[in-house]
């Protein structure tokens, strides 16, 4: 299992939601407090963000533990920006290991992560790759479940689908072919969109730092609070969430 946030809304430093709060993501990588599944979060980490004026977004990604990384820490501590989304991996057993197999997955104006797990992972595949085209199923960075979820939604995106449909649909699927935890995560920027399948997600507005009073918020949507403070609402079981700085929409899977 993993745990994992994004953000929409005005500029923040990446620190102010990955680093400092006291329960933040970099703590949840070893001490998370609503996991169900698994210790620790010590197989992989990354952060993915936005730019002014790029589409595309930045992404650092890497190996074992978050708190060892020093560029990491130099990100969260400098970097500005309107959207991220970022993890730390907990890998399911025979799954692959390295940077390729650790979220967020990108493909144009996209990031992507996956809390959860896919039950029987060689049962199941066999049945998800076959709704997958052979080339983007040969083109997959690393064999894990995560990476062939994210298959199903690219395809669907380039198929024409919105994002919400695109989620809500790989995890339908997911969960015939036996999926157990399928909380997915996807942003292009501007919006967020989520899914609660068998794991804990939570929304919140998030009120920038010595902004005036009436200035609009953003919005995390995230595994778990990050603090105790007031304004954390849980999501439903098995319910899909579309969240922008000025909205949040939860509607059943």
């Amino acid at each position: 299992m993993c745990r994992h946030l994004a953000y929409t809304g005005p500029a923040v430093r990446l620190g102010e939601l990955l680093t400092d709060p006291p329960h933040a993501l970099v703590r949840q990588a070893w001490a998370p407090r609503r996991q169900t599944h698994g210790v620790m979060n010590v197989d992989g980490f990354g952060v993915g963000w936005y730019v002014e004026g790029d589409p595309r977004p930045a992404r650092h990604r890497g190996v074992g533990p978050v708190w060892g990384d020093e560029t990491f820490a130099e990100l969260s501590r400098v970097i500005r920006s309107t959207a991220v989304l970022a993890a730390v991996r907990s890998a399911t057993e025979g799954m692959a290991h390295g940077p390729a197999a650790s979220a967020p997955f990108r493909d144009g104006p996209w990031l992507f992560s996956h809390n959860g797990a896919i039950g029987d992972w060689r049962v199941a595949v066999g049945k998800l790759a076959t709704d997958v085209d052979p080339v983007r199923l040969a083109g997959l960075d690393v064999p894990t479940d995560s990476a062939l979820l994210w298959a199903m939604v690219t395809q669907a995106l380039d198929a024409g689908a919105g994002p919400a449909e695109a989620l809500a649909g790989a995890v339908r699927r997911a969960a015939e072919a036996g999926g157990e935890r399928l909380n997915l995560l996807l942003t292009d920027g501007s919006a967020i969109y989520a899914t609660a399948y068998g794991a804990s997600l939570v929304t919140r507005r998030h009120a920038v730092p010595g902004a005036g009073p009436g200035t609009p918020g953003g919005v995390v949507v995230a595994s778990e609070p990050y603090d105790d403070e007031p304004g954390w609402a849980d999501v439903p079981d098995r319910s899909l969430v579309v969240a922008t700085a000025g909205d949040v929409r939860i509607t059943s899977l």
